[in-house]
């Protein structure tokens, strides 16, 4: 498969579970964080999806569109490991997680500490959605809807 069409299978993947869990998610309390911002689409989708909803975002370095920013109160730059412990107990009703980088050294040592972030960031019933599984003793995984392929993005829920 080509490149092209695996971002593509990932995006729509994204897409279908991120529309799949809103609706349970805006009957939740707690804000939305998404760890990576990257250039904004996802952001901009859950804004559209959860209006009236704080959102926070996460990156390294600020690369959005301009039309995809969060307010300076929701935006947090730096290292997301170190970032986003710092919200540790904030009863999140998701953690979005696009962090994988498809480099599997990378992405091995991502996996040593993304899931435990996750479970600690959500909320008791909160929603982890992640381009990467979260195994988490804490972290119960959920089907995805029938659209995406079984492990091409992940759905959890806090227990």
């Amino acid at each position: 498969m080509s490149r092209l069409d695996s971002f593509i299978r990932r995006m729509t993947a994204q897409r279908d579970i991120l529309d799949h869990v809103c609706a349970e998610v805006a009957k939740m309390e707690g804000p939305v964080l998404e760890l990576g911002l990257g250039n904004g689409r996802t952001f901009h989708h859950l804004r559209e999806r959860l209006p009236g909803r704080r959102i926070v975002a996460f990156d390294r370095a600020l690369a959005a569109h301009a039309s995809s920013i969060p307010e300076a109160e929701n935006l947090v730059l730096g290292e997301i490991r170190e970032t986003a412990s710092r919200f540790i107990g904030i009863d999140a009703a998701l953690v979005h997680a696009d962090i994988g980088t498809g480099y599997e050294d990378r992405d091995a040592v991502t996996s040593t500490w993304l899931p435990d972030l996750a479970a600690r960031l959500l909320r008791v019933g909160g929603i982890a959605v992640s381009g990467t599984p979260l195994d988490r003793p804490q972290l119960q995984r959920l089907p995805p809807p029938p659209s995406v392929p079984v492990d091409r993005y992940f759905i959890y829920r806090r227990v």
